[in-house]
This record gives C-alpha cells, sequence and structure tokens, in this order.
C-alpha cells in the first residue's frame, strides 16, 4: 500500500504515448499547462502571514483567472478534432459558466459587506467571528457552486 504511488507514477510514464491523428498539436498539449498555469496564478492572491504581493484587486483577479478556465477547457476539447470531446468540452464550458454566476454573485455578498476587493480585509474582517458562521445557508451555496465548478 505505501509503495503503490511510485509504482503506478513508473507504470504511467513507462506507458506508450498515444498520437492523435487530426489533432492540433500545440494546443492538445498546451491546453492543461496553461490551465495548470492559471491555477498556480490563483495561489499568488491567497492572503498568508508573510505576503510578499499586496493586491488591492484581489478578488476581481481570482474571479478573472477563474473565468478564464473556461477557455482551456474549451480549446482542450476543441483541439482533438473529434466531436465526442467537443460535446464534453462544450458541456463542461456551459456548465462551468452556469455555475460561475452563482459563485459570483455569492462573492459579491461578502464583498459588499467588506466593501473592499483586497483579499487581506476578508482575514482582517474574519479575526472574531467567521464569515462562514455568520453567513451559515451563504457558504453552503457557495461550497455546493465551488464543488460543482470543479465538476
Amino acid at each position: 500500500g505505501l509503495l503503490q504511488p511510485f509504482s503506478d507514477a513508473i507504470k504511467l510514464f513507462t506507458k506508450e504515448q498515444v498520437y492523435l491523428n487530426y489533432s492540433n498539436y500545440i494546443f492538445y498539449y498546451f491546453a492543461p499547462v496553461l490551465s495548470f498555469m492559471l491555477s498556480l496564478m490563483i495561489w499568488m492572491v491567497i492572503p498568508y502571514y508573510f505576503n510578499l504581493i499586496v493586491f488591492n484587486l484581489g478578488v476581481l483577479f481570482f474571479l478573472c483567472c477563474m473565468s478564464l478556465g473556461v477557455y482551456m477547457i474549451m480549446i482542450a476539447g476543441w483541439s482533438s478534432n473529434t466531436n465526442y470531446s467537443l460535446l464534453g468540452g462544450l458541456r463542461a464550458v456551459a456548465q462551468t459558466i452556469s455555475y460561475e454566476v452563482s459563485l459570483i454573485l455569492i462573492m459579491l455578498s461578502s464583498i459588499i459587506l467588506i466593501l473592499d476587493f483586497n483579499l487581506m480585509k476578508f482575514t482582517e474582517y474574519q479575526m472574531l467571528i467567521w464569515f462562514m458562521i455568520m453567513m451559515f445557508p451563504l457558504s453552503l451555496c457557495f461550497l455546493s457552486s465551488l464543488m460543482a465548478e470543479t465538476n
């Protein structure tokens, strides 16, 4: 049980690479890489105790990066040039966009509470009581929207 992740990694690295004949090779392989880079960019605005970056529009940057993830899904579905992956990509894009609207509206309620887009202000305002406790039904809606956003 302990060595199974290592054996799985070795198995995946030694597997034969499958190349699709009619795929757009560059887009097909770089869409997941760009999606990963986007998710790493979101980590830049997460507030820590030793922030190197003070970003006053952190919430807006977070929402923009989340919205750009839709394009990576669309490019990944389109670039393989098969009908089923295109339909799956379009379904994922439609689902992501529909849940982003509710996610943005839920986040807007806490932004109105703080009156600032800075994520450090979110941590300062939650020193005494968490927003999760103060707005519990909204927190459950936020959690379900985040879960649906990640498919």
